[in-house]
């Protein structure tokens, strides 16, 4: 496959990591459901640790990306997955009063790994690949996770939840003593720090890069729209009649689509201005969420669920690479960080969030998901007339064409 050529070898061995990683990550999948059964604690003391073990998960894709620009992002890989996979591979022998502590630190961790993963695809595929890169790992984990949940699932039938810790924990670790191997400790891309003391700060940065702003702001505000479909898309299916086994057909769905479709999209898209990409993906994401404001007939679901997944194949792998190609040398861990953090920040913010609006006025939602998500298509579409640095030997403004530019080092 042409996409897959694109990719540097290290890559593609590093993406299969991650693919063997998503495979045994499935315990935070699982984890309210051994909070408040074995653990025996109740539906609020688990919705607490759990918020707390997310708010880890999100610190530390903001702030994993500032590790490896400083020390290099394999060895920020390298720790990251020990420490978490040590963590989680002991969290069923630790007592219940720890949890609080542990699950923080395991899924901090965690986000540490998941932008030091994007950095070192960032860094390893030349610019005019990374689109191709970034595809090829979502493929990756997109397909782990397919396998992970019904794996887990069997695991904490025929043994025990505490099993299924350990299993998460060990394959952790070995995904790190397998990234060691693979990443070539000699290979600058991969272990040099590029830290410069005396280069421009973070935010001078980004201020001579407007664009990348709106952009960030944008996948903000859609990744709270896009995550309702985790919490209260099945409340508002249930109350219209459909239970789980149709909204689990439909997560199958957007799985299915994004595995058959995405890699050939993004070849297909490679040569496109990546901000116009991005903008019709969010445009589509909010179009799916419109369409449920007619009411909750299967037909309609369907139809978000396609829109919703059509969105996401645009927008995702797009919008990363996006970053990553804006990114100067010296920062590229924490541009990284930044798109990671507001990549999953709607994990912490569309339960709480929609959940409230749901309950107070629930014929608002959908029409404020809708509205919202437009509104950040619109800007991001609107943001490629922005001004964009001429460095790192940027030819002109990448946000203006689809063209290659020449690869930075990392």
């Amino acid at each position: 496959m042409k996409t897959l050529r694109a990719v540097p070898r290290t890559v593609r061995l590093l993406c299969f990591g991650m693919f063997f990683n998503a495979v045994v990550s499935f315990t935070f999948i699982y984890l309210f459901v051994y909070l408040t059964g074995p653990r025996g604690l109740s539906v609020g003391q688990a919705g607490v640790i759990s918020g707390i073990g997310g708010i880890g998960l999100v610190a530390g894709n903001f702030t994993g990306g500032s590790f490896g620009d400083r020390y290099g992002h394999r060895r920020a890989l390298l720790v990251g997955a020990v420490v978490s996979g040590t963590v989680l591979a002991t969290l069923g022998l630790l007592p219940t009063a720890l949890l609080a502590v542990a699950l923080p630190l395991a899924q901090y961790a965690s986000g540490v790994v998941r932008t030091s993963n994007s950095a070192l695809v960032a860094v390893g595929v030349p610019e005019g690949s990374r689109r191709q890169g970034f595809a090829v790992m979502r493929f990756a984990a997109n397909a782990g996770f397919t396998v992970g949940p019904p794996l887990g699932a069997l695991v904490a039938a025929h043994w025990s939840y505490d099993w299924l810790f350990a299993a998460d924990g060990v394959g952790t670790l070995l995904f790190a003593a397998y990234a060691a191997r693979v990443l070539p400790a000699h290979a600058a891309a991969h272990a040099k720090p590029s830290y410069d003391p005396g280069a421009p700060g973070l935010w001078r940065e980004l201020r001579v890069r407007p664009a990348v702003l709106v952009l960030l702001a944008a996948i903000v505000c859609v990744d709270l729209v896009y995550r309702q479909q985790y919490s209260t898309l099945p409340v508002f299916l249930g109350d219209h009649g459909m239970d789980e086994h149709v909204y689990g057909w439909l997560i199958a769905l957007n799985s299915g689509v994004i595995l058959c479709l995405e890699l050939p999209a993004v070849h297909a898209l490679r040569g496109r201005a990546p901000l116009s990409v991005v903008g019709c993906g969010l445009l589509l994401v909010g179009l799916g969420y419109a369409l449920l404001i007619p009411g909750a007939a299967l037909g309609w679901a369907l139809a978000l669920m396609v829109s919703l997944t059509l969105g996401e194949i645009l927008y995702k792998t797009t919008a990363t690479a996006y970053v990553a190609d804006q990114a100067p040398a010296h920062a590229q861990g924490r541009f990284q960080s930044l798109y990671a953090g507001a990549s999953i920040s709607g994990q912490v913010l569309a339960p709480p969030l929609g959940g409230a609006l749901y309950t107070a006025a629930p014929g608002l939602l959908w029409p404020l998901c809708a509205a919202l998500a437009g509104l950040a298509g619109l800007a991001v579409l609107w943001a490629r007339g922005l001004p964009a640095p001429l460095t790192g030997g940027d030819a002109r403004p990448s946000h203006e064409t689809g063209s290659p530019r020449r690869a930075t080092a990392g």
